[in-house]
This record gives C-alpha cells, sequence and structure tokens, in this order.
C-alpha cells in the first residue's frame, strides 16, 4: 500500500534535512500548514526568511509572497512555490506602469509624494515604490509605515488595498478630508494626452492618497453580518482584518492582523465565544487549538481560491523534484528590479526592526 501524502512528505523533509525550509502563510489549509517549518503573517515571515539558511526554501503561499522570499534570500538559495500560478487578486489590481504613470503625475508640480505599498504587490510594483523613497507594509505594521512615510514627504499614496488604507487613516486621526481614493481613469483619459500635464486638483489637495484596490476576500464581509451575529450570539466579540471596509472595522469590537487576531485569541477568557471575520482556513485553525476553551465561529465562511491552490499533492510534488535536483521552477527575479524592489522592503524592516 502506498504511503500517504502526509508520510512522504514527512519522509522527503527528513532526507533533505537541513537543506530544505517550509515555510507557509496562515492562511493555508491544515493539510499543508503541518508541514511547515516556520509559519506566520507577510511582516513575520519576511523577517524569518531572512534569516533562513537552507539551500531550498519552500514558500506555501501565492506568488507575490515568493517573489519577496527570492529577492530576501542570499547567494545560492533557491526558493520554490508548490503552486506557481496562484496569484493575488489584490496584486494584480495594481501595475508597475500605472503606478509610475500616477507617480509622475502626482510629482509633477514638484510636491513630495511617497509611494507605501502593501505587501500584497507584485515586485515590480515594489521596485517603482523603491525608486520613489518608498517602502512596503504589512496588516501589522500599516499605520506604524504610514507614519514613517508622512514623515518622508508631503502626502502618501497607499496602495493597493485601499480598505486598509482608510482603517489605518482612522486609527491616526485622519478624516475624510485628508484622503482621496485615486481615480484611475482620470489619471490617463482615453484620447486626452495633454491631460498628463496635471494631476486633478482632488489628488493634489489630499495628504492620503488610496489606490482604489481591495481584497476580494475579506470586502465579503459587511456590517448585516456583524450584526446578525451579535443577535444570534449575544456577548460574543467580533474581531475581523483591517483589509474589511471601514463600516465592517467600525461595527467590530477590534480589527488587526493575523497575528492580532491569533494574539486576541490567545488571551479571550475561558468560556468565551468569539467571531472572527477573514479567510477561513485561519478561523478553522484557531477553533480547532481553542475547542476545549472558547467557541470559534467565522463571521462567514470567505476561503481564499488562490491560496486553496497550494494543495499536500503539489507539495509533495515539488519536494520530490527537489530530492532529483530539478531547481527549474524556482523563483527567479529580474536582476534590473532587485534593488530598488529590495530597498521598499528593507525600509520596512528597519522601520519596525
Amino acid at each position: 500500500m502506498p504511503d500517504s501524502p502526509f508520510d512522504s512528505i514527512e519522509a522527503l523533509r527528513a532526507s533533505l534535512g537541513a537543506s530544505l525550509c517550509i515555510v507557509g502563510h496562515h492562511y493555508q489549509t491544515e493539510e499543508v500548514i503541518r508541514h511547515t517549518d516556520i509559519r506566520g503573517d507577510s511582516l513575520e515571515l519576511a523577517r524569518r526568511v531572512a534569516e533562513v539558511t537552507a539551500e531550498h526554501i519552500v514558500f506555501c503561499g501565492v506568488y507575490f509572497m515568493g517573489e519577496s522570499a527570492a529577492l530576501l534570500a542570499r547567494p545560492g538559495q533557491k526558493v520554490h512555490l508548490p503552486a506557481p500560478a496562484a496569484e493575488c487578486s489584490m496584486a494584480l489590481m495594481s501595475s508597475a506602469p500605472e503606478l509610475e504613470r500616477v507617480m509622475n503625475r502626482l510629482c509633477h508640480s514638484g510636491r513630495k509624494v511617497i509611494p507605501l505599498a502593501y505587501v500584497n504587490s507584485t515586485l515590480a510594483v515594489k521596485a517603482v515604490v523603491g525608486r520613489y523613497g518608498g517602502a512596503v507594509c504589512t496588516s501589522a505594521n500599516a499605520r506604524r509605515m504610514l507614519e514613517w512615510a508622512f514623515a518622508q514627504g508631503d502626502a502618501v499614496l497607499f496602495l493597493p488595498d485601499m480598505n486598509l488604507g482608510r482603517n489605518s487613516a482612522r486609527a491616526m486621526g485622519l478624516t475624510e478630508l485628508d484622503q482621496y481614493i485615486v481615480d484611475l481613469d482620470a489619471f490617463a483619459p482615453a484620447g486626452r494626452p495633454e491631460a498628463d500635464d496635471a494631476a486633478p486638483s482632488a489628488a493634489d489637495r489630499a495628504r492620503l492618497l488610496l489606490w482604489p484596490g481591495y481584497c476580494s476576500i475579506h470586502t465579503d464581509f459587511t456590517p448585516a453580518m456583524v450584526s446578525d451575529m451579535r443577535t444570534r450570539h449575544p456577548g460574543a466579540k467580533i474581531i475581523v482584518h483591517p483589509e474589511c471596509t471601514p463600516e465592517v472595522t467600525r461595527a467590530a469590537d477590534g480589527a488587526g492582523s493575523t497575528s492580532f487576531l491569533i494574539d486576541y485569541a490567545a488571551k479571550a477568557p475561558d468560556g468565551a465565544t468569539l467571531i472572527i471575520g477573514t479567510e477561513v482556513n485561519l478561523v478553522r485553525r484557531l477553533a480547532g487549538m481553542h475547542k476545549h476553551r472558547l467557541r470559534i465561529l467565522p463571521l462567514a465562511e470567505s476561503a481564499c481560491e488562490y491560496m486553496a491552490e497550494i494543495t499536500e499533492l503539489r507539495l509533495l510534488a515539488l519536494l520530490e523534484g527537489i530530492a532529483r535536483g530539478d531547481s527549474g521552477l524556482c523563483v527567479r527575479v529580474a536582476e534590473e528590479l532587485k534593488a530598488p524592489a529590495r530597498a521598499s522592503l528593507e525600509r520596512m524592516l528597519r522601520a519596525c526592526a
């Protein structure tokens, strides 16, 4: 009888030994995450990957995460993805050429606009951000990095997740009058090349410019869901991820990164009911971890179809290839993107050291 995927993966991990490190994001399924050496949110993984010495880093996450890992990897290290086609819909909502065009226009009058890119962005976008003196942020440090960015210039362009930007701005005390959601069509009107000469006046006045991107998982949650759960579970605490809309975060009892949600559950009093609005694999994992003392429920069943492309069988196939010496599917970073993209990541790591 053939081995199960679990047994085969663990046997390969043992045989590859110190040459292998498997890294996984919290949104992975239990079948995948149980094989990881390191797990965490985007900030924790960025910090930890930079410290890994293994020759092969297998990143169980979507493509932009593998790009960041490859950028931070040491010479000779190889970064592999079990599902290289697994993208992030939010990351695809901003492109490097579009960002370059918007930044050129915003800075046309001499105003210093600092781009701040959520880690959920492509490496090419991070490179543009780096060239303009900007940095990367995660959901765990978005407010801190927004404060950093304001200290560097006259205004900040936050991209691509407008909801994380709006929620971070509200925590800092910024009003809606200080903010402007960028109308990308206004920055590139069809048939009006002369419009490149000046930025829209509303964008010129705003301190915080917000790219109109969003997470398709977290925008599924609504204030009505929060209200319904309060009715059905009196006394329950409701916490959500800051990629949710400001209307949802205001209705909840707390909002924060995946690390915040994990810590909140760990510190919740015995017997409590906790309702969590984020990707359902993390909610299920927390429910299992605390099943003997807490009741943890999802605000709604919202799963990331891209994260789901990383499966145990794909992880097994990748490890079998590494064991055979097949390195053809490594994540590769274009040479011209390395320095500016690394600068954007390193600015974050220094600011949050």
